[in-house]
This record gives structure tokens, sequence and C-alpha cells, in this order.
């Protein structure tokens, strides 16, 4: 295990992966990445009505707009460097942020950085919440080309 990379992102449940993720790559003496994924937010488009056949039309599709880019792209830079200056210390670490699916964005960031083992977080869904929402960590270990290791959060209150 000379490279492991950690999916992070601005819930308890990732930042548990972190903390273990940092104790475990110190105890390996394995070179740390940091992967935070943004999910694109998209702006509705506008409606307007089409005076000749008195119908409402897009006049856009869904659009991301350069300044929602920007604001998510600084989100993700604060996220990376909160991260960095909790758990790092003086050790290197490479950080990513990826624009898209979160499963999938840690698993491509995982070849680029070809990492020997992902660090993920998840937390206890069941039931319907699971059902609608997937689980990231399922796909990633379904999909990932290395071990993955899934911590788990338990929230003791």
């Amino acid at each position: 295990m000379k490279k492991i990379l950690i999916g992070i992102g601005e819930s308890k449940f990732s930042d548990y992966a972190t903390a273990y993720g940092f104790e475990l790559a110190r105890k390996l003496k394995a070179e740390i990445g940091l992967i935070h994924i943004i999910e694109p937010m998209v702006v509705p488009p506008s409606v307007t009505t089409d005076t000749s056949m008195v119908m409402p039309f897009d006049s856009s599709a869904d659009v991301v707009t350069p300044e929602l880019m920007n604001i998510e792209n600084e989100v993700s830079k604060k996220v990376l460097e909160a991260a960095v200056k909790k758990y790092a210390g003086d050790d290197p670490i490479s950080t990513f942020t990826e624009y898209g699916d979160t499963a999938d964005g840690i698993l491509n960031c995982a070849k680029q950085f070809n990492a020997d083992m992902i660090i993920i977080g998840t937390h206890s869904r069941s039931g319907i919440d699971r059902f609608l929402m997937g689980s990231v960590a399922e796909h990633v270990v379904r999909y990932a080309e290395v071990p993955v290791l899934v911590v788990p959060f338990v929230d003791s209150h």
C-alpha cells in the first residue's frame, strides 16, 4: 500500500473516515490523496411564453452558470484545505476535485492517482432512503479495481 485515496466531504461521517484514513496511511507510510467531489447543481431553465403558439418553451436547457461553478470550486477548495490543515501536519498531500457523480469521480480519481486503496465513509441508511438515494459506497466497492475500505460512522449520541 503505497498510495491511499481518501474521499472527503462536509459531513461528520466523512470526517470520521478521513481521520481513520490518515491514521492508516501513516501506519503504512503511504502517500495520501484527498478527493472532493462537486456534484453539479443546475439552474432551472427559464420558461418563457411563445406568443405565436401561446405555449411555454424552454429558452435554455438546464445550465450550470460560471458563477455557480466558481462557488462550487471555492467550496471544494475550502473543504480540501480544512482537511489538510486538520489532519496532514507536515505530510505532503495530493488533492483532487472532481466534477460529477460522486462514485464515478472517486473511481476515476483512484485511477488517476494510481491508488492502491480507497477509503470512504458511510452512514447507515436503510429502507426507502437507501433505495432512493443509492449508495456511493456500494457503487465504489462494486466497481473499484483496488481494495476499498468503507468506514462506518456510528453516532454515539
